[in-house]
């Protein structure tokens, strides 16, 4: 099975360059200078009248932590609707409990608001509390595929407890490992974890590196 890339972009430009780059799929977000946030709906059209390329949109109405207010929701809520007005080929979200765990009640009405769109969960899975609860959470909820470093500040440090989520996981949900994944180690991290798709603002090059793996 190929090991898909799929590239964290903020800009027409960038999108544009991960397409020619070769990359499986394109994660578009705001400013990710900042974490990234919602990309704005104009950016989201231009994307998706220009790219052949799988597109998928960050919602999140602000960099920070992943407890949001009742307004932060609708604002979700409306952000996730106009992304798949526009055509999107799927949304990343993420949303916690104050206690650190997946907001369970909240994530299932923005599924049923994006449906019949893939559905992803970021990097917000890095900061649960029982990352295993979690994804068999994610399962149930019919969420598509995790982001996660294995709740390390990179990747490779977290490649044993990636490996472990990709094994719990087996066909039910994709595990995307994200965290400073480069060409230069991206192979080390493929063989050592079992992961097929791989996340990265460092795309150029990426999928030559994998390609055959």
């Amino acid at each position: 099975m190929t090991v898909r890339v799929e590239a964290a972009v903020d800009s027409f430009a960038g999108a544009l360059a991960a397409q020619e780059a070769g990359v499986h799929r394109i994660e578009l977000c705001g400013p990710l200078h900042e974490g990234g946030t919602t990309p704005s709906a104009g950016l989201i059209a231009r994307c998706l009248e220009r790219l052949l390329v799988s597109v998928h949109v960050l919602v999140r109405p602000r960099v920070g932590d992943f407890v949001y207010t009742d307004d932060e929701f609708e604002i979700m809520k409306r952000d996730v609707a106009v992304a798949k007005e526009l055509g999107a080929d799927g949304v990343v979200i993420g949303i916690l409990t104050p206690d650190g765990e997946v907001d369970a009640d909240r994530l299932a009405e923005l599924h049923a608001v994006a449906s019949p769109l893939r559905v992803g969960f970021h990097r917000a899975f890095d900061v649960v509390k029982d990352q295993d609860e979690a994804l068999e959470l994610l399962v149930s909820l019919q969420f598509d595929c995790i982001l996660t470093s294995g709740a390390a500040k990179t990747a490779a440090k977290g490649a044993g407890r990636i490996k472990h989520l990709v094994e719990r996981a087996g066909d039910r949900i994709s595990v995307i490992a994200g965290g400073s994944i480069t060409p230069d180690n991206v192979v080390a991290l493929v063989t050592e974890t079992g992961v097929r798709n791989v996340h990265g603002r460092v795309y150029a090059g990426m999928a030559g590196v994998v390609e055959g793996l």
